[in-house]
């Protein structure tokens, strides 16, 4: 069964995790030296703290029977510090430079428009002064953007995400101020966001329209349903439905975005910003409920501004289970990817397509097709992408000089007696069958039919996802998971490998290699940290040219079966989620 913490009703249960925040909000302003956003920020975790101040200005307004802060000034008195500390930074000019302040503009005016009159007008006065200027620094770049062919970064030279954060402020600002021009501005630019450049599959691509940046569509989202709790526009409501399905069914068990089909991050954890978006409908409420059981007062962080946010605006009502609750279900967007659980497994499969960003170190290839999750045990495969790292990728071909990882067309069918995934490369294509998973065993069975004459070196690889500890081979041996690379093959293996509850039969060509570092879109660089590393194990696909056959069909059956023992250990229940919100 799910470990998971007990779910409890929303918005009640973000009240314990705003007072948590308020009181850590508190204990980094006393012992902050100096009293500087940099000497703030320069601590682990602590990236836009201003979103902080937002936890205790809900707390004091709020009427919610739950809220048993309200009215008590020790929260008034905490968000007046720290509203007044992002005066004292604005007026020296130091507030702005620090990169993404638009997003701590939006929590700073949120809370100048819940506390009023409690400011008193001098401070009422600063604050706006401050925040008026801030958000007129946006006006030119949003302004030159507008009619930009599509808002993906390769036309407006940011991320989307970003461009939406502007246009929610702009909005906001322009209601807040009686500046129509910037309502106008941020409403352009808020509803094209929902009528035109969403895919069909509930998300809006970062790069292109084929495929999510998962992690990020969740800002997006959330611009586009605050800009329908200030405006009430009806026809939005359309976007937030398709993005709430795809966001419910693309999250793994433990409340993190499904990595396979992500083009930007191969980690998201559970995201704190907008769960009040899925809060519109019975089944978004169950998965906000889902998602918010993940934070606990004892690590929650500078996120408590975005779950502050969500107590805000959020909309009561019944709920029903999230999906990642219930026995099985599947879902499959026509972009080409889908998901399916089945038990304890989830298995998420991805046939996205997308041209190579070779010139952005921030989008990855889309070379990874599979990710295999167990309730008790975790991720156990990863599909996660990378870049420049095609001993990565599920499938690599040399050709004319050039080793090949991305597939130049797939077919993704779901249902029947098994999920098919076909993917097809120069010189060969390949079918995975997935068949209905028993409850300690799951089989994936790769069928590869050769075509013309066969590329150098074409391989079959999975990332496994290894912890400190021991691994098991088929043989008997037992070798320790660190820092220390290992190289097994053939006999070594001896067609298995056993790890933390879990065994893996392989192909008896198959080879292990550990640790494989991947690409850091941030750093530009491989990872360090052994916690990021994967295991790559491959297979060489052994394609051989007939006369007459220039299709050679089925031609190798390459399976790997994935079993785990009654005894299997639970995973511990998900950390406090990191906070990965880093713009650019």
């Amino acid at each position: 069964m799910l470990i998971l913490a007990t779910l409890a009703t929303l918005p009640g249960a973000y009240f314990p995790l705003l007072e948590a925040g308020a009181a850590k909000a508190a204990k980094i302003l006393d012992s902050a030296q100096p009293l500087t956003l940099a000497a703030i920020e320069s601590r682990p975790a602590t990236r836009h703290f201003p979103y902080m101040m937002l936890a205790p200005a809900v707390l004091y307004t709020s009427q919610h029977p739950a809220n048993p802060g309200r009215g008590q000034k020790r929260h008034l008195d905490l968000a007046i510090r720290i509203g007044d500390l992002l005066a004292d930074e604005d007026e020296r000019g130091t507030f702005e430079p620090r990169g993404d302040s638009d997003w701590d503009t939006y929590m700073w005016l949120e809370t100048w428009r819940l506390l009023g009159p409690q400011l008193g007008e001098t401070r009422k006065a600063r604050w706006r002064k401050a925040i008026e200027r801030n958000i007129a620094l946006l006006v030119r770049d949003a302004t030159d953007r507008l009619d930009f062919p599509w808002y993906h970064s390769p036309f407006i030279g940011t991320s989307p995400n970003h461009y939406v954060q502007w246009a929610t402020l702009l909005h906001l600002g322009g209601i807040s101020f009686g500046r129509k021009d910037w309502q106008d501005l941020g409403t352009k630019i808020l509803r094209r966001f929902a009528l035109t450049e969403q895919s069909p599959g509930g998300f809006w691509g970062e790069h292109n329209r084929s495929g999510p940046t998962t992690g990020y569509n969740h800002l997006t989202l959330t611009g586009v349903a605050l800009y329908w709790e200030h405006s009430r526009d009806p026809e939005v409501m359309p976007a937030l439905r398709r993005a709430m399905d795809f966001h419910r069914n693309f999250t793994f068990l433990d409340g993190a975005a499904v990595d396979v089909i992500n083009d930007r991050n191969r980690y998201w954890a559970v995201s704190a910003w907008g769960q009040f978006a899925f809060s519109h409908w019975p089944d978004g409420r169950g998965y906000a409920e889902f998602v918010a059981s993940f934070f606990k007062p004892e690590t929650i962080g500078t996120d408590v501004g975005r779950l502050a946010q969500s107590a805000l605006y959020y909309h009561e009502g019944p709920s029903e289970p999230a999906p990642q609750l219930r026995t099985a279900y599947h879902h499959q967007i026509e972009e080409g990817a889908g998901i399916r659980k089945s038990g304890p497994w989830q298995v998420a499969l991805s046939g996205i397509m997308s041209t190579q960003a070779i010139n952005s170190r921030f989008y990855l290839d889309r070379q990874g097709h599979i990710s295999v999750f167990h309730d008790k045990l975790g991720l156990i495969i990863t599909g996660a992408n990378s870049k420049r790292q095609p001993e990565l990728a599920t499938f690599s071909e040399k050709l004319m000089d050039q080793t090949v990882h991305m597939p130049i067309t797939t077919r993704l069918q779901m249902g029947g007696p098994a999920d098919r995934l076909s993917l097809a490369f120069h010189t060969f294509f390949s079918d995975l069958y997935i068949p209905a998973a028993k409850p300690d065993e799951l089989t994936m069975r790769f069928v590869i039919s050769g075509r013309g004459r066969p590329a150098e070196d074409p391989t079959l690889t999975l990332q496994l996802c290894l912890k400190p500890g021991e691994l098991k081979t088929g043989a008997g041996a037992v070798v320790s998971v660190s820092k220390e690379r290992l190289e097994l093959r053939g006999e070594q293996l001896a067609g298995s490998v056993s790890h933390r509850g879990w065994t893996l039969h392989v192909d008896p060509s198959a080879k292990l290699v550990w640790p494989v570092y991947p690409h850091n879109p941030y750093s530009d660089q491989p990872e360090t940290s052994i916690e990021r590393a994967v295991a790559a194990v491959s297979v060489p696909l052994k394609l051989k040219s007939q006369p007459g056959r220039y299709v050679r069909a089925n031609e190798q059956e390459i399976i790997f079966r994935l079993s785990t023992s009654a005894s299997a250990t639970p995973r511990a229940e998900s950390a406090a989620p990191r906070n990965t919100d880093r713009g650019r």
